[in-house]
């Protein structure tokens, strides 16, 4: 039988971080981890208050299923079970983690995938005036692909310094729901001019219907709007990309299980985090394996990370040591 053991861990952020919808200057986790005595396994997940969540209520939801967890049900017998979202993410990643220990075998071969490869990741400038953004790229130049935070008056202003700033990265956005159609029809030219090759969730998740009919010249990629599977229906049509996040997906086996529906309906993939440690991006990096764009950056954004954490170099973020997981 196995044993369940749940906690809330706080990270501190370098400095702040803060998108349309506000800033923190710590990011909140919740770790489960599952022992059968010998083998140990880990999951991380971070609630989201733009989901209704935070670390009581995950770690409420959580133990609310611990007799089932603890009988050692399956990996499919959990996505039934439990709902999307952090909680099932914590536990679904731990599931796995534990299997790979157990198995002698990694994660990476659990799903199928022969070895991991290294994979560019993004970096991310919060948002902030355009002067400031201006320094955070000039700071950064040396990481090939930016990704800015936008909010939607001075946003062309904020591009444009950083591109002036950092003028070799290749530049993607994310205006996390913050903008209205009047604002993408506005600067979309313009962002296309400055050689912006994303943007993502420009409007409120279900309040994006009109971007069916707007031109595309720069690929818009789901986020806000994008959970599951069961949200491609209302993607199609819409958006050229979806941004996969583990805590939305609830776990590395619904996220693969996008991945590849996403890509059987012709949309190109996304993968990215929350801010978090290593051990929330180290079951992302299978799924980020051949992604179009790879945001991975969490662990970068805080003042440490775990011990065991996971390599950036040069831009790249390389698989995880199976001290970490997996």
């Amino acid at each position: 039988m196995l044993k369940l053991a749940i906690k809330s861990e706080s990270w501190p952020i370098r400095g702040s971080f803060t998108i349309s919808r506000g800033s923190k200057t710590q990011v909140d986790v919740v770790v489960v981890e599952l022992t059968d005595g010998q083998y140990r396994g880990h999951g991380e997940c971070v609630p989201y208050a733009r989901y209704g969540e935070s670390c009581a209520s995950v770690i409420e939801t959580i133990y609310s299923f611990q007799p089932a967890i603890e009988q050692g049900l399956e990996l499919a017998e959990l996505q039934t079970l439990m709902p999307a979202g952090a909680a099932r993410n914590a536990v679904d990643c731990a599931m796995w983690d534990l299997l790979a220990k157990k198995s002698r075998c990694s994660a990476a071969s659990l799903a199928g995938i022969d070895s991991l490869t290294a994979q560019m990741t993004a970096y991310t400038l919060s948002l902030d005036t355009p002067e400031k953004m201006h320094l955070a790229a000039i700071d950064n130049a040396h990481y090939p692909m930016l990704k800015l935070k936008l909010a939607g008056a001075g946003d062309v202003e904020r591009v444009t310094a950083v591109r002036e700033g950092s003028p070799d990265a290749r530049l993607i956005v994310d205006a996390n729901e913050g903008w209205t159609v009047e604002t993408y029809q506005q600067i979309v030219s313009e962002l296309y001019s400055l050689g912006v090759e994303m943007i993502e969730q420009p409007l409120p998740a279900g309040k994006d219907d009109a971007l069916k009919t707007l031109d595309r010249p720069i690929p818009l990629c789901a986020d806000e709007s994008c959970h599951d599977s069961s949200s491609l229906i209302d993607i199609i049509g819409k958006y050229d990309m979806i941004n996969i996040k583990l805590d939305k997906t609830g776990g590395l086996t619904e996220a693969l299980a996008l991945k590849q529906a996403a890509q059987a309906e012709g949309l190109d993939i996304m993968v990215g985090c929350m801010l978090a440690t290593s051990l929330a991006m180290a079951p992302a990096v299978i799924v980020a394996q051949g992604a179009k764009v790879v945001d991975l950056d969490g662990p970068l954004l805080l003042e440490k990370d775990r011990d065991q954490g996971m390599l950036f170099e040069n831009g790249f973020i390389f698989p995880a040591t199976p001290a970490l997981w997996g």
